[in-house]
């Protein structure tokens, strides 16, 4: 395994304590819009995917969005951060530009 053991929490605890299924963290994998470590037969929820996996089970279990409206959302703000870091880009460039 390539992470830490500190920056892994175990999926079927996760579950237990967040109230949400395994079978949601299963399809949220399948479906690529996060990523866990396997070890034997004992799967682990990366720290860095938390923000993520709340982010869905919100909106899965609160406004039903189905796994397809997951990956439409997921992709939609994957655009708009792409696109937000080049309007920085070009802001910087413009500053950079109009100090000459």
């Amino acid at each position: 395994m390539n992470m830490k053991r500190d920056d892994l929490i175990i999926v079927k605890e996760y579950c237990s304590h967040s109230n949400i299924e395994s079978y949601f963290i299963n399809m949220l994998e399948n479906d690529g819009l996060i990523t866990l470590e396997h070890e034997g037969n004992e799967k682990y929820l990366p720290f860095s995917e938390l923000d993520n996996v709340e982010r869905f089970a919100r909106l899965y279990y609160d406004l039903r969005i189905n796994i397809e409206g997951l990956e439409a959302i997921d992709h939609l703000l994957e655009q708009i951060n792409k696109l937000q870091k080049e309007i920085k880009i070009m802001k910087n460039d413009l500053q950079f530009y109009k100090n000459l």
